[in-house]
């Protein structure tokens, strides 16, 4: 399967003052019994004090680190979740002055994964103070399998996702993954969390839902996320819509009243390495 980069990838793009994504390149994750290419993204964020946090950061290369070095000091190295982090290490080496924030589970994830990266502490439900001026966070509970830090560009209005919507565009994936990811729920326009993500709240929903409410309050004008085509404007009505499957009782797809490990890769038994 091929799956089509957001060109042009490893250079900075802006989404508004001191906030940039970067599209990265594919890594490979296992996925039903064999391996599914998926694209990476980068959040980078320019704090009050000039220093630099890097949320998920991509796979390095010379021209990327050079653009990085120019916006200032690199400081924070974020994993968001469990399943993002495989590239921090790098990181890590080329700015060993900079903090490595480890998300809920990632170090029993990296270690089972056999993959050699140190976290130097730990996030939390609340902003750490380096950043609390300008970046509002939470840890988005509910989930069996994983717990995703989300995080609020304040300035911007921009809410910071990577898994709890997925938003994959039919033209650039297609075949029978495409077919997947659409049956899943992954798919623009409709994107959400993925089926086996929302499979994996079921039965403690009340606590999801405490941390939705909290991501809503915020009213975001934009939401990035880590696959897909990312929000640009109306971030809290696309916020809603791709959360009613958590807070509507009407909907409820015939397929999520069953949980088993044919389900999609976010289930333990599916062996997904991260980005």
């Amino acid at each position: 399967m091929v799956v089509e980069l957001y060109e042009p990838i490893n250079t900075l793009k802006p989404v508004g003052e001191d906030l940039w994504v970067v599209d990265g390149p594919i890594v490979r994750m296992a996925f039903l019994g064999g391996t599914m290419p998926f694209p990476t993204r980068m959040v980078v964020v320019r704090l009050a004090n000039g220093d630099l946090f890097l949320r998920s950061p991509t796979e390095p290369n010379d021209r990327l680190r050079a653009e990085i070095d120019a916006l200032g000091p690199v400081r924070h190295l974020v994993s968001s979740n469990k399943i993002h982090y495989a590239h921090i290490a790098t990181w890590k080496r080329a700015y060993p002055e900079a903090t490595a924030w480890a998300s809920p589970g990632v170090r029993e994830r990296a270690a089972s994964q056999r993959i050699d990266v140190f976290f130097d502490a730990d996030l939390r439900d609340l902003p750490e103070e380096v950043w609390s001026e300008d970046l509002d966070q939470l840890v988005f509970r509910g989930s069996r399998f994983m717990e995703e830090v989300v995080f609020f560009h304040r300035w911007t209005r921009t809410l910071i996702l990577a898994d709890l919507i997925e938003n994959f565009e039919a033209e650039k994936v297609g075949g029978f993954h495409g077919w997947l990811l659409r049956l899943g729920g992954a798919a623009d326009p409709d994107g959400k969390a993925p089926l086996d993500l929302r499979l994996s709240v079921l039965g403690r929903k009340k606590e999801a839902r405490s941390s939705y409410a909290r991501m809503v309050a915020w009213e975001p004008e934009k939401v990035i996320m880590a696959y897909g085509r990312w929000y640009k404007q109306d971030g809290t009505p696309e916020l809603r819509r791709a959360f009613r499957w958590l807070v509507s009782k009407e909907y409820r797809r015939p397929q999520e009243r069953i949980c088993t490990s044919e389900a999609f890769s976010w289930n333990s038994s599916c062996n997904r390495t991260g980005s």
